[in-house]
C-alpha cells in the first residue's frame, strides 16, 4: 500500500503535466484547424461539465447555510460587510494597476500600428450592452422575474438572491423547513461528489485548452507584447503575494498555508481561465478548512461577481497601456475617471473565460482609445486571463476566510485537523 501510495501523482501535479502536454501539442497542431477544432471541442466539454456542477452547488449550499443562519439582521451584516470588503480590494487592485503603468510605461515601447489585429467581433456587442449600464440596472438585474429563466441563463446575482430568499423562508417555517434542508444537504454532498469524479478529467480539460490557445496564437506572436505580458504577471504576482499575504496578516489569515491549501484550484483556474471551473472544490475545500457553511456559500459565488481582483488589475494596465501606445497623455483627473469608471463597469461581470475583455471595451473608449486598439491585445487576452483567473480565485479564498474570521464563524480545530490531513494526503 505504502508503494501504490508513493508513485501516486497528485492532481495539482497531473494538471501541471496536463499544461506541458498541452503546449507541446499546440506547437506540434499550429495552425491546424481540424487538431485546433478537436481540442476546443474537449476543452468546452470540460469546462461545460464543470458548469454542470455549479449552480446545483451554490443553491443548495447557499439555502442551508441561510436556513442555518436564519438571522436577517446577520446576513444583511455579513452582506454589508462582504459587498464593503469587495469594493476596497478591487479598487486598491485598480489603483496598484494604473500606478504600475505609469512607473513601468510599457506602451510606450511599442509600435502599436505594427501589431497583427484579431477578431474581436465576439465582445463587441456585450461591451455595448455593459456601457450603457449603470448601478440601476445592475440592482435590477438581481432581482428575477423567473428563477427558471436565470438558472437557464447561468446568472449568479438573481441565484443568489433567489436562494437567499428561499434560505430565510425555510428558516420561518420550523420543523417543516428541515425536510427542505435534509434535502439539500443531500444534494450538496451528492453533487461534491460528482464533482470529484470530474476533477479526474482535469488534466485532459486543461491540456486541450492549453493547445487551442498555443495552437492558434503561437509563441511567435506573444514577442511583441512579450513585456505588457509580463508586467502584468508580475503585478499580479505582487498583488497576491504582497498586498493581498499583508491583508490576511492584518486579519490574523494564515495566507500561504490557505495558497497551499488551495493551490490545485488556483492551478486548474490558471490553466483553464474560468473561475467556474474551481468553484465547487473551493467552496468544499473553505468549508474544510474550517469557514461556516453559510459564509462560504454567500461569500465565494457573490465573489465571483464582485471580487475581480485580479480582472481589475488587467483592465486599469491594459487600459494605460494602449493610450501609451497611441500617445495619448492622461493626466491625473482623467486617471481617477477611469478607476471610477473601472470600478462601475467591473461589477456584474461573470466569472468566464473573456470577460475582462468585454469590460475593457466598454471602458477605453472614455480615455479616447480607439475600438482598433483592442484588437491588437485580442490575441493574448487568453493568455493574460489564466493570470487574472487565478488571482480571482484566491481572493475569493482570502475574502472567504476573512468574513468567517470577523463573525466569529471560523472553526480553529477543524482547521487544524484539515492542514494536517491534508498535509498526509489523507
Amino acid at each position: 500500500m505504502q508503494r501504490q501510495r508513493f508513485f501516486r501523482v497528485s492532481l495539482g501535479w497531473q494538471i501541471i503535466i496536463g499544461l506541458i502536454l498541452g503546449i507541446i501539442l499546440g506547437q506540434v497542431f499550429y495552425q491546424n484547424k481540424v487538431a485546433i477544432q478537436v481540442m476546443q471541442n474537449i476543452g468546452t466539454m470540460f469546462i461545460s461539465m464543470i458548469q454542470m456542477i455549479v449552480l446545483p452547488i451554490v443553491i443548495s449550499c447557499l439555502t442551508v447555510g441561510i436556513a442555518n443562519m436564519g438571522d436577517i439582521k446577520k446576513l444583511g451584516r455579513i452582506g454589508l460587510k462582504t459587498l464593503i470588503y469587495f469594493e476596497i480590494m478591487t479598487t486598491l487592485a485598480i489603483i496598484i494597476g494604473i500606478v504600475v503603468a505609469n512607473v513601468t510605461h510599457p506602451g510606450t515601447y511599442i509600435d502599436i500600428h505594427s501589431l497583427k489585429g484579431s477578431d474581436i467581433s465576439q465582445y463587441t456587442a456585450t461591451a455595448k450592452t455593459a456601457k450603457h449600464s449603470g448601478i440601476w440596472s445592475i440592482l435590477m438585474s438581481i432581482i428575477p422575474t423567473n428563477i427558471f429563466e436565470s438558472l437557464g441563463k447561468g446568472d449568479m446575482l438573481p441565484i443568489i438572491f433567489f436562494s437567499v430568499l428561499f434560505g430565510l423562508g425555510t428558516a420561518s417555517i420550523g420543523k417543516q423547513g428541515k425536510i427542505i434542508t435534509e434535502v439539500l444537504n443531500a444534494v450538496a454532498n451528492v453533487m461534491f461528489k460528482v464533482t470529484n469524479w470530474v476533477m479526474r478529467l482535469a488534466p485532459i480539460g486543461v491540456c486541450a485548452l492549453i493547445g487551442v490557445t498555443v495552437g492558434e496564437m503561437g509563441f511567435n506572436s506573444l514577442k511583441p507584447l512579450g513585456l505588457f505580458i509580463l508586467i502584468a504577471y508580475a503585478t499580479m504576482a505582487f498583488f497576491v503575494f504582497v498586498v493581498m499575504a499583508a491583508v490576511g496578516h492584518l486579519f490574523h489569515v494564515r495566507f500561504y498555508e490557505l495558497f497551499r491549501i488551495i493551490e490545485n484550484e488556483v492551478t486548474l483556474a490558471f490553466t483553464t481561465a474560468s473561475s467556474e471551473a474551481a468553484l465547487p472544490k473551493m467552496m468544499e475545500k473553505m468549508q474544510d478548512y474550517g469557514s461556516s457553511k453559510g459564509i462560504v456559500s454567500f461569500v465565494i459565488p457573490t465573489g465571483y461577481t464582485f471580487n475581480l481582483d485580479g480582472s481589475a488589475i488587467y483592465q486599469s494596465l491594459a487600459a494605460l497601456f494602449l493610450a501609451q501606445a497611441y500617445n495619448i497623455h492622461l493626466t491625473i483627473g482623467q486617471q481617477i475617471t477611469l478607476v471610477v469608471v473601472l470600478m462601475l463597469t467591473s461589477k456584474g461581470m461573470a466569472g468566464v473565460p473573456g470577460a475582462s475583455f468585454v469590460v475593457l471595451l466598454a471602458t477605453v473608449s472614455t480615455i479616447g482609445v480607439p475600438m482598433q486598439g483592442l484588437t491588437f491585445i485580442a490575441g493574448i487576452d487568453r493568455l493574460v486571463d489564466m493570470g487574472r483567473t487565478a488571482v480571482n480565485v484566491v481572493g475569493n479564498s482570502l475574502a472567504t476566510v476573512i468574513i468567517a474570521k470577523s463573525e466569529k464563524e471560523f472553526d480553529e480545530d477543524k482547521r487544524e485537523k484539515y492542514v494536517a490531513s491534508y498535509t498526509r494526503g489523507d
